[in-house]
């Protein structure tokens, strides 16, 4: 009896949704020396931003999704971050568009840890979806970088 590729221990996690912004490759992680594919983000954070995606009604650029243990941003770390976990991403994101991102994630609800970088070349907002069991960390928790 053959198995269907939805159901080969092999392949990829299937899909739980079609993401209407999103692709998978978008999340993976980017320290060029593991094999994250993106499926390692969680489809509760997916759901979020899709979201969030929706209510904003303008592209996100996701400069930082799932990363591996060798990450340079998460190696040093005690704990695994968020980002570890697969509960976090970094929006890039500034002025007016960073004011309506902000405003309906708090409106919505749905991520429990917000960090806002809006000085310098490279403004992002952090989101997660993390509990403080996850990240050995209050939540929720908002900050500034």
């Amino acid at each position: 009896m053959t198995q269907s590729k939805a159901q080969s221990p092999s392949s990829s996690m299937p899909a739980k949704l079609a993401y209407r912004n999103f692709t998978r490759s978008e999340f993976r992680c980017k320290c060029g020396k593991c094999d994250s594919t993106g499926h390692e983000i969680s489809d509760e954070l997916l759901d979020a931003l899709q979201a969030l995606r929706t209510i904003c009604e303008f592209p996100f650029v996701i400069t930082s999704g799932y990363r591996c243990p060798s990450h340079p941003a998460e190696k040093n770390k005690d704990f695994v971050g968020a980002h570890g976990c697969g509960l976090a991403v970094d929006i890039a994101v500034s002025y007016e568009e960073a004011i309506q991102l902000l405003k309906h994630a708090l409106n919505i609800g749905l991520f429990t840890g917000i960090g806002v970088n809006q000085k310098g070349e490279r403004r992002f907002i952090h989101l997660d979806i993390a509990t403080d069991m996850d990240v050995n960390a209050p939540r929720p928790h908002i900050w500034t970088y």
